[in-house]
Protein backbone atom coordinates (compact mmCIF):
# COMPACT_ATOMS: atom_id res chain seq x y z
CA UNK A 1 0.00 0.00 0.00
CA UNK A 2 1.18 3.49 -0.65
CA UNK A 3 1.64 5.97 2.39
CA UNK A 4 0.64 9.21 0.34
CA UNK A 5 -1.58 10.90 2.08
CA UNK A 6 -5.32 10.27 1.66
CA UNK A 7 -7.37 13.11 -0.99
CA UNK A 8 -9.98 14.69 0.80
CA UNK A 9 -13.23 15.78 -0.76
CA UNK A 10 -15.87 18.56 -0.49
CA UNK A 11 -16.95 21.27 1.80
CA UNK A 12 -19.24 21.18 4.83
CA UNK A 13 -23.29 20.85 4.08
CA UNK A 14 -25.71 21.36 7.47
CA UNK A 15 -28.11 18.76 7.50
CA UNK A 16 -31.75 19.78 6.63
CA UNK A 17 -33.39 19.85 9.74
CA UNK A 18 -36.76 19.65 7.34
CA UNK A 19 -35.84 16.62 5.98
CA UNK A 20 -37.54 13.51 6.05
CA UNK A 21 -36.55 11.49 8.75
CA UNK A 22 -36.10 7.69 9.38
CA UNK A 23 -38.13 5.09 7.39
CA UNK A 24 -38.50 1.47 7.65
CA UNK A 25 -36.04 -0.67 5.87
CA UNK A 26 -37.04 -3.74 4.53
CA UNK A 27 -36.99 -6.59 6.54
CA UNK A 28 -35.57 -8.98 3.17
CA UNK A 29 -33.13 -8.55 0.80
CA UNK A 30 -34.80 -7.32 -2.73
CA UNK A 31 -34.64 -10.20 -5.14
CA UNK A 32 -33.06 -13.34 -4.86
CA UNK A 33 -29.14 -13.11 -4.19
CA UNK A 34 -27.27 -12.83 -6.75
CA UNK A 35 -29.76 -11.47 -9.17
CA UNK A 36 -29.76 -7.20 -10.67
CA UNK A 37 -31.80 -6.23 -7.33
CA UNK A 38 -29.19 -7.77 -4.91
CA UNK A 39 -26.37 -6.52 -6.90
CA UNK A 40 -27.39 -3.04 -7.05
CA UNK A 41 -28.29 -2.98 -3.37
CA UNK A 42 -24.87 -4.31 -3.03
CA UNK A 43 -23.46 -1.74 -4.79
CA UNK A 44 -25.63 1.31 -2.89
CA UNK A 45 -24.12 -0.06 0.19
CA UNK A 46 -20.41 0.08 -0.66
CA UNK A 47 -21.36 3.82 -2.02
CA UNK A 48 -22.99 4.61 0.86
CA UNK A 49 -19.73 3.01 2.81
CA UNK A 50 -16.79 5.18 0.47
CA UNK A 51 -18.98 8.18 0.75
CA UNK A 52 -19.28 7.94 4.35
CA UNK A 53 -15.52 6.63 5.17
CA UNK A 54 -14.44 9.60 2.69
CA UNK A 55 -16.62 13.06 4.10
CA UNK A 56 -15.52 11.37 7.78
CA UNK A 57 -12.04 11.46 7.03
CA UNK A 58 -12.11 15.13 5.64
CA UNK A 59 -14.43 16.57 8.64
CA UNK A 60 -14.59 14.19 11.33
CA UNK A 61 -17.84 11.80 12.25
CA UNK A 62 -19.09 14.64 14.24
CA UNK A 63 -19.53 17.16 11.36
CA UNK A 64 -20.67 14.52 8.15
CA UNK A 65 -24.89 14.64 8.36
CA UNK A 66 -26.89 11.67 6.18
CA UNK A 67 -27.90 14.17 3.96
CA UNK A 68 -23.89 14.74 2.77
CA UNK A 69 -23.20 10.65 2.80
CA UNK A 70 -26.44 10.37 0.15
CA UNK A 71 -25.59 13.25 -1.96
CA UNK A 72 -22.06 12.10 -1.83
CA UNK A 73 -22.88 7.90 -2.47
CA UNK A 74 -25.33 9.70 -5.77
CA UNK A 75 -28.02 8.05 -3.97
CA UNK A 76 -31.65 10.16 -2.64
CA UNK A 77 -31.46 10.51 1.19
CA UNK A 78 -34.66 7.93 1.52
CA UNK A 79 -33.05 5.71 0.44
CA UNK A 80 -30.06 5.87 2.70
CA UNK A 81 -32.82 5.00 5.45
CA UNK A 82 -33.51 1.82 3.29
CA UNK A 83 -30.06 0.44 4.75
CA UNK A 84 -29.53 2.26 7.60
CA UNK A 85 -31.63 3.39 10.95
CA UNK A 86 -29.33 6.64 11.52
CA UNK A 87 -25.90 7.48 10.86
CA UNK A 88 -24.95 5.66 14.06
CA UNK A 89 -25.51 2.81 12.91
CA UNK A 90 -23.98 3.29 9.32
CA UNK A 91 -20.87 4.10 11.31
CA UNK A 92 -21.36 0.97 13.09
CA UNK A 93 -21.31 -0.96 9.87
CA UNK A 94 -17.78 0.71 8.56
CA UNK A 95 -16.07 -0.31 11.44
CA UNK A 96 -17.98 -4.14 11.35
CA UNK A 97 -15.61 -6.03 9.16
CA UNK A 98 -12.30 -3.78 10.84
CA UNK A 99 -13.73 -5.69 14.62
CA UNK A 100 -14.23 -8.65 13.00
CA UNK A 101 -11.08 -9.31 11.66
CA UNK A 102 -9.24 -7.98 14.85
CA UNK A 103 -11.24 -10.58 16.92
CA UNK A 104 -10.14 -13.18 14.74
CA UNK A 105 -6.53 -12.00 15.15
CA UNK A 106 -6.87 -11.50 18.71
CA UNK A 107 -8.91 -15.67 19.25
CA UNK A 108 -5.59 -16.72 17.02
CA UNK A 109 -3.25 -14.97 19.54
CA UNK A 110 -4.93 -15.96 22.77
CA UNK A 111 -4.07 -19.63 22.05
CA UNK A 112 -0.65 -19.04 20.44
CA UNK A 113 0.62 -17.05 23.57
CA UNK A 114 -0.98 -19.55 26.02
CA UNK A 115 0.73 -22.18 24.82
CA UNK A 116 3.76 -20.44 24.11
CA UNK A 117 6.86 -21.62 27.28
CA UNK A 118 9.62 -20.11 25.97
CA UNK A 119 11.11 -16.65 25.43
CA UNK A 120 11.24 -18.06 21.27
CA UNK A 121 7.76 -19.26 21.37
CA UNK A 122 5.99 -15.90 22.73
CA UNK A 123 8.12 -13.52 20.52
CA UNK A 124 6.56 -15.82 17.24
CA UNK A 125 2.95 -15.71 19.11
CA UNK A 126 3.72 -11.75 19.14
CA UNK A 127 5.23 -11.27 15.47
CA UNK A 128 2.58 -13.81 14.18
CA UNK A 129 -0.38 -10.72 16.19
CA UNK A 130 1.93 -8.36 14.28
CA UNK A 131 1.66 -10.09 11.29
CA UNK A 132 -2.04 -10.39 11.25
CA UNK A 133 -2.97 -6.99 12.67
CA UNK A 134 -0.52 -5.36 9.61
CA UNK A 135 -3.30 -8.01 7.04
CA UNK A 136 -5.86 -6.10 8.93
CA UNK A 137 -4.48 -2.67 8.28
CA UNK A 138 -3.59 -3.63 4.65
CA UNK A 139 -7.78 -5.00 3.88
CA UNK A 140 -9.36 -2.00 5.21
CA UNK A 141 -6.64 1.36 5.01
CA UNK A 142 -8.92 3.93 5.26
CA UNK A 143 -11.51 3.02 7.36
CA UNK A 144 -8.25 1.76 10.18
CA UNK A 145 -6.99 5.81 9.59
CA UNK A 146 -10.61 7.20 10.49
CA UNK A 147 -10.26 5.25 13.40
CA UNK A 148 -6.99 6.16 14.39
CA UNK A 149 -8.56 9.62 13.59
CA UNK A 150 -11.69 9.20 15.92
CA UNK A 151 -10.69 6.92 18.31
CA UNK A 152 -9.77 9.31 21.66
CA UNK A 153 -12.49 11.34 21.11
CA UNK A 154 -15.44 11.29 23.29
CA UNK A 155 -18.18 8.65 22.78
CA UNK A 156 -21.01 11.01 22.43
CA UNK A 157 -23.82 10.48 19.48
CA UNK A 158 -22.76 8.68 16.24
CA UNK A 159 -18.88 8.65 17.81
CA UNK A 160 -19.69 5.42 20.06
CA UNK A 161 -19.10 2.77 17.64
CA UNK A 162 -15.72 4.12 17.42
CA UNK A 163 -15.09 4.44 20.85
CA UNK A 164 -16.60 0.79 22.04
CA UNK A 165 -13.81 -0.49 19.07
CA UNK A 166 -10.89 1.22 21.03
CA UNK A 167 -11.90 0.14 24.82
CA UNK A 168 -12.39 -3.71 23.15
CA UNK A 169 -8.90 -3.15 21.58
CA UNK A 170 -7.38 -2.13 25.17
CA UNK A 171 -8.99 -5.01 26.68
CA UNK A 172 -7.89 -7.26 24.28
CA UNK A 173 -4.76 -5.63 24.93
CA UNK A 174 -4.57 -6.48 28.63
CA UNK A 175 -5.93 -9.84 28.05
CA UNK A 176 -3.21 -11.13 25.82
CA UNK A 177 -0.34 -9.80 28.07
CA UNK A 178 -1.82 -11.14 31.06
CA UNK A 179 -1.92 -14.52 29.34
CA UNK A 180 1.60 -13.94 28.60
CA UNK A 181 2.21 -13.49 32.18
CA UNK A 182 0.90 -16.95 32.81
CA UNK A 183 4.04 -19.03 32.04
CA UNK A 184 6.76 -16.54 34.02
CA UNK A 185 8.38 -15.36 30.67
CA UNK A 186 7.37 -10.99 30.90
CA UNK A 187 8.80 -8.88 33.68
CA UNK A 188 6.15 -8.79 36.97
CA UNK A 189 4.48 -5.91 36.11
CA UNK A 190 0.78 -4.27 35.94
CA UNK A 191 -0.35 -5.91 32.11
CA UNK A 192 -2.39 -2.41 31.59
CA UNK A 193 0.49 -0.55 31.96
CA UNK A 194 2.71 -2.43 29.26
CA UNK A 195 -0.33 -3.47 27.25
CA UNK A 196 -1.75 0.19 26.81
CA UNK A 197 1.91 1.73 26.47
CA UNK A 198 2.70 -0.51 23.47
CA UNK A 199 -1.13 -0.30 21.81
CA UNK A 200 -0.65 3.79 22.00
CA UNK A 201 2.98 3.52 20.59
CA UNK A 202 2.03 0.98 17.90
CA UNK A 203 -1.07 3.20 16.81
CA UNK A 204 0.57 6.66 16.91
CA UNK A 205 3.34 4.84 14.39
CA UNK A 206 0.73 3.50 11.93
CA UNK A 207 -1.20 6.72 12.00
CA UNK A 208 2.16 8.07 10.68
CA UNK A 209 2.22 5.88 8.29
CA UNK A 210 -1.10 6.35 6.89
CA UNK A 211 -1.05 9.77 6.81
CA UNK A 212 2.26 9.78 4.75
CA UNK A 213 4.11 11.43 7.54
CA UNK A 214 6.64 8.98 8.25
CA UNK A 215 9.33 7.25 6.00
CA UNK A 216 8.41 3.70 7.18
CA UNK A 217 6.07 1.58 5.03
CA UNK A 218 3.80 -1.11 5.49
CA UNK A 219 4.58 -4.35 4.75
CA UNK A 220 8.02 -3.43 6.18
CA UNK A 221 10.09 -4.19 8.77
CA UNK A 222 8.07 -1.74 11.54
CA UNK A 223 5.84 -4.41 13.33
CA UNK A 224 9.45 -6.30 13.86
CA UNK A 225 11.36 -3.37 15.36
CA UNK A 226 8.45 -2.43 17.30
CA UNK A 227 7.59 -6.30 18.61
CA UNK A 228 11.60 -6.19 19.24
CA UNK A 229 11.57 -3.45 21.64
CA UNK A 230 8.77 -4.09 23.26
CA UNK A 231 10.01 -7.50 23.98
CA UNK A 232 13.48 -6.68 24.91
CA UNK A 233 12.44 -4.30 27.86
CA UNK A 234 9.18 -6.77 29.36
CA UNK A 235 11.67 -10.62 29.40
CA UNK A 236 11.85 -11.75 32.87
CA UNK A 237 15.21 -11.79 33.34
Amino acid sequence: MSSERVNFLHGERPEDPQAAGPRPRPSKRPGPEGGVRDANRKARLEALHHAAVTLMLARGIADVAVDDVATEAGIAKASFYRYFESKAQLVEAVFAPLRAALEAAATEADQSIASARTEAELLAAYAQLAAALQRVVFSAPREVLLYLQEARGPAHGDRRPVRALADRIAEVAVSLTARAHEHGLLRPMPARISALAVVGAAERLLFDVLVGESSLALGGAAAEHLVSLVMDGLWNR
